[in-house]
């Protein structure tokens, strides 16, 4: 009896199914991560309330815990804040964090304490945005389908740069850096979109107002790539690096217009490699709705926006 060999077709013949995915969609680009925004600031006791207190925060409490520096937790990302003359970063940054009502009571109880400075908020119908007592801007998104799986996290940094500067800002990050950057609107306005991480962007959105913005005073933001020595081979041959920090990490401010050499906006990158130590480093998030008179046991950070049990 000859035995019957029975043939299955490959999972997805050639031409045989429709391909129903966008497979693009899945590429990072050559930034993995947007791991801090560092400002400076003049007090620490201040900056406490904002982000840890008001915001619900997490002090990392592995590193930096002296008095003139101080790191916080926002899910994989941070906030580094060391001492000194305030920075104030010419846009918005972007945080996810989950419970709106508890966070809007979080900032009302901080708010006699930093009466004087230039803290606010105000809450809007889709986000609530605070601002920190020098000036810095934080817009507080709840977990959304447009953020991804993410629950806790920075999401985006956005710039204000001037007209006309979103075209060769999005051809610098795909040409020098290696990351995916595109065009789009932004709030109504042009902006370039660039690829930081998986559901992280920076957005540098066009306005008229940064003409008469402040001039750059500093302040960074730290990136995580990929290919680590593609762009700064590109950047050296520019004379764009502007600090050589260590074998795994340098900087550069300046982000040009690759046909003319203009500088079309600053803003000081951080630039990692992935064998960084700090690479991939486990944060410690706590779940702020935890205190000292509703304590529920092992909901310190089980998950972070876990309601605690009454």
């Amino acid at each position: 009896m000859q035995t019957q060999v029975r043939r299955y077709p490959p999972p997805n013949p050639r031409g045989s199914r429709e391909r129903k995915w966008d497979r693009t969609v899945e590429d990072l680009g050559n930034i993995v991560m947007l791991e801090h925004v560092n400002v400076t600031v003049p007090e620490q006791p201040p900056a406490t309330l904002f982000y840890v207190s008001g915001l619900g925060l997490t002090r990392d409490p592995y590193l930096m815990t002296g008095v003139t520096n101080m790191w916080v937790n926002v899910g994989r990302s941070q906030f580094h804040l060391p001492s000194g003359k305030p920075q104030v970063l010419r846009g918005i940054t972007g945080v996810v964090i989950p419970g709106r009502a508890a966070l809007l009571e979080r900032l009302e109880s901080v708010s006699k304490q930093l009466a004087g400075t230039k803290f606010s908020f105000e809450a809007k119908p889709d986000y609530v945005e605070a601002t920190c007592p020098w000036g810095n801007r934080i817009r507080i998104h709840e977990p959304a389908p447009e953020f991804g799986a993410m629950r806790l996290g920075m999401p985006y940094v956005q710039l204000d740069v001037p007209l006309d500067a979103a075209d060769a800002i999005a051809r610098f990050y795909r040409e020098i850096v290696g990351t995916g950057a595109t065009v789009t609107s932004v709030e109504g306005e042009k902006a370039a979109r660039v690829s930081a991480g998986p559901d992280q962007y920076l957005v540098f959105r066009e306005t008229a107002a940064a003409a008469d913005a402040p001039a750059f005073d500093g302040h960074h933001i730290a990136v995580y790539l990929a290919d680590f020595s593609g762009p700064y081979k590109r950047l050296l041959e520019r004379d764009l690096i502007s600090e050589e920090s260590d074998q795994h990490q340098y900087r550069f401010e300046d982000i040009t217009d690759l046909a003319t050499g203009k500088v079309l906006f600053k803003l000081e990158h951080e630039v990692r490699s992935m064998r960084h130590p700090l690479y991939a480093r486990a944060h410690v998030n706590r779940n702020p709705a935890q205190t000292n008179r509703l304590y529920t046991p092992g909901h310190e950070a089980l998950s972070w926006d876990l309601p605690v049990a009454g």
